[in-house]
């Protein structure tokens, strides 16, 4: 009988002992993808805004607007590059924004400044893409105890930079 009451004994404590791991792996491979889709979509977000960028500079005749939009790509492809060193560090593939959104965007941009390319138009345009982002980021902070402190700082650093442009881009409304 005390035999049998170690073995039961020692089999429950394994049996709890693989459930408690197993929970935490299981945890961990849900916080990891969770943490995954966070920041493939500050990529995507940033990446989206550096395309829609690129394609509305041609149509800027305002060289001030022109500087400031020039300006918000070297903040973008900063962003962008941050995230793909962690991409790159936690061993995750990029995820290109494809080529379909980006007809979608460069079509988009084009009937939007076809008949009206004025500077308050092209600002217009941007302070709503800008805060389309800014409210996806909002969103996205506000569920940070979901992310680890990495994603949060790219979350918060693309924050930061796309509401500083709207407030930015607002004098030339």
């Amino acid at each position: 009988p005390i035999l049998s009451n170690v073995l039961v004994y020692f089999y429950d404590f394994l049996s709890n002992y693989f459930i408690y791991r197993l929970r935490r792996e299981i945890l961990s491979m849900v916080k990891e993808n969770v943490n995954k889709k966070a920041v493939l979509d500050v990529y995507k977000n940033a990446h989206i805004a550096l395309q829609s960028l690129n394609d509305l500079i041609p149509s800027v005749s305002d060289k001030d607007l022109k500087n400031e939009l020039k300006a918000q790509v070297d903040g973008y492809t900063e962003v962008i590059n941050e995230v793909k060193a962690y991409l790159k560090k936690k061993r995750i593939k990029e995820q290109d924004i494809g080529v379909l959104k980006k007809a979608m965007l460069w079509g988009s941009i084009k009937m939007n400044t076809l008949f009206n390319a004025s500077r308050n138009h092209i600002a217009e345009i941007m302070v709503k893409g800008t805060n389309m982002g800014v409210i996806e980021l909002t969103a996205m902070k506000n569920e940070k105890e979901n992310f680890n402190e990495d994603v949060v700082a790219l979350i918060d650093r693309l924050l930061e930079l796309e509401e500083k442009y709207a407030e930015r881009l607002k004098k030339y409304l």
